[in-house]
Order: C-alpha cells, then structure tokens, then sequence
C-alpha cells in the first residue's frame, strides 16, 4: 500500500477590539485588546484549521463553522481544531505536521511559543516536534504594522493510503523511478 502526502495551505486575519480576551494557539495571552469575531477569533488556530481542511479539499471553517450559526457564538477555536481533526479522521487522513506563523507587531510572541505549541500538539494529537509555530512582525506595514490586527499563515501536511482516496478526486500516482 502507497502512502500520499497532500499539503494545504491557511491564511486568517482578525482586527483587534476592546473587552476581548486575546486567544492564540489556544491559550489566552496578556494584553489590552483581543480579537473581534464571532468565535474565540484565535486566528493562529482558524489558519491551521483552513490548511489542514485544504489537505482533504474540503471548504474552508467559514463553511463548517459559519458566523451566521448563533448555536457556536463564542466557540472556543480549540473546539473548531478538534472537530477538523475528526473531519481528517473521517476521510482517513492522518495528520503529519502543522507549520505556522503569527504576524503581529503587539503582543511579543516568544514568551509563549511553548504553551501554543504544547495546546495544538494536543488538539492535532500529534507530538509537539510536529507542531512549529513562529512569529514576525509587518514592519509597521499595513494594518499589522499599525497595530490594528493579527494575521496568521499555515502549512498542514496529511498522509493518506492511495487506496483509501476516491478515485474521482485522487491525484495520480507517481512515477516509479522520478
């Protein structure tokens, strides 16, 4: 049985807003602003959730966690993570690592790479050496350099058995030799 690796890529952004709690990569992190949305807004968690769905070509986590649904007003994002995860589950994916970076100019990040590390290993199930989480600023460019929002980018990677893909959607096999 050959084994496929499939890549998806996430990209998320959240404006700051007052009387908010600032959540990134699960766990709350000291500061004067959090951020608007209508779930927990950890936009760090909404990136990796959109690349790991990228991974099986499913739609993004405005589709399966709409903010039109007022039943998941406030959903913590770990949950959303959890639930993406059973998605993979489901379609016999098994996740193989997450790399993800956060743009922000404030908060500084470093203090707390470990704990977001150590509360995504947690939620993807997989050891925290699979897990990479960074930190860079926008050189005071754009709205992150102004220090009105925080971005965040992810790459996921999946191992599925060929076998289990739908033909119909699968990508072809390699080419023995190449």
């Amino acid at each position: 049985m050959a084994t496929t690796v499939l890549s998806g890529i996430g990209y998320d952004v959240h404006a700051f807003a007052e009387g908010r709690p600032l959540v990134l990569g699960g766990i709350e992190i000291p500061h004067a602003k959090g951020l608007a949305g209508h779930s927990d807004a950890d936009v760090l968690i909404h990136a990796i959730a959109d690349a790991l769905l990228g991974t099986v070509g499913e739609a993004d986590i405005g589709h399966h966690f709409p903010n039109t649904d007022e039943s998941i007003r406030g959903i913590r994002s770990t949950e959303i993570l959890t639930r993406v995860v059973e998605i993979l589950a489901g379609k016999e994916a098994r996740i193989v690592n997450v790399d993800a970076t956060l743009i922000a100019e404030a908060p500084k990040i470093a203090p707390h790479l470990a704990k977001m590390r150590a509360s995504l290993a947690a939620c993807l199930r997989l050891p925290v050496t699979r897990v990479s989480v960074k930190a860079t600023t926008n050189e005071g460019l754009g709205f992150v350099g102004r220090g009105e929002g925080i971005a965040a980018m992810a790459v996921a990677s999946v191992a599925v058995i060929e076998e289990m893909l739908d033909p119909e959607t699968a990508p072809p096999a390699p080419v023995p030799g190449l």
